[in-house]
């Protein structure tokens, strides 16, 4: 998978991508990234990028020309599934859209600063719109990063243990169960004795008991979804 991150600050993106799972999956084959500066695009001599917004108001807005000459460039030289526009109005993230974006091939992320990009980046050239939170960051660097390490992680041999992934929230729609490692004792506060046991049928049926009661408990929303799908 080829993921290609257009930024102001290339700075942000780097020392997370040359780190743990993201770093891995590189050395490994997996993932390839490419950072590009979109200053580099500008041509105007002072790099300029933003600009102040049509009809007055506070705050600068990014300029089209960087923007679509540094996409148009990459999709010049290969096909991009989809072009990603990370902002706090896009589609939330979850793990039903990270599966579906870990089959793709290559990803343009675009990160936005300032009060944001010009409209028209988004009609033109986006094709997806994703959101984190409904919250307002500084710019779509993390937020890209959030995004590419969801994805990234679940490529077939990134993990170590493939089957890790599987079990991780959300993934059946429901939390996952609580976890417990050595040792079985700590200041008197015990691992259930069911995980004990060596029963792994009766560890399993424990376990999801546990995940259900509680994603009802603590996501009553993810909970009614699970109830209308194993429902159906």
């Amino acid at each position: 998978m080829r993921l290609d991150f257009l930024t102001l600050f290339p700075e942000i993106i780097r020392p997370a991508l040359d780190s743990s799972i993201l770093k891995r999956a590189a050395q490994k084959g997996h993932a390839e990234y490419h950072l590009h500066n979109i200053r580099d695009y500008s041509t105007d001599k002072h790099q300029s990028v933003d600009d102040t917004p049509y009809g007055g108001g506070p705050g600068m807005v990014m300029r089209i020309e960087p923007i679509a000459a540094c996409i148009r460039k990459l999709q010049s030289e290969r096909q991009y599934d989809e072009v990603i526009f990370l902002c706090p109005d896009g589609e939330t993230l979850n793990q039903s859209m990270a599966n579906q974006l870990s089959h793709h091939q290559n990803l343009i992320f675009l990160a936005g600063h300032y009060k944001g990009i010009d409209q028209r980046i988004r009609d033109l050239f986006i094709t997806k719109e994703i959101s984190i939170g409904d919250f307002v960051l500084s710019g779509g660097e993390l937020p890209a990063l959030v995004v590419a390490d969801s994805i990234v992680r679940l490529l077939p041999g990134v993990l170590n243990d493939e089957t890790s992934a599987l079990s991780d929230s959300f993934m059946n729609g429901l939390l996952d169960a609580p976890i417990y490692t050595r040792p079985a004792d700590f200041e008197g506060k015990k691992v259930p004795e069911i995980l004990l046991s060596g029963n792994f049928a009766k560890i399993n049926a424990w376990r999801d008991e546990q995940a259900i009661e509680k994603t009802k408990v603590r996501r009553p929303d993810v909970y009614k979804k699970y109830v209308e799908q194993e429902g159906e």
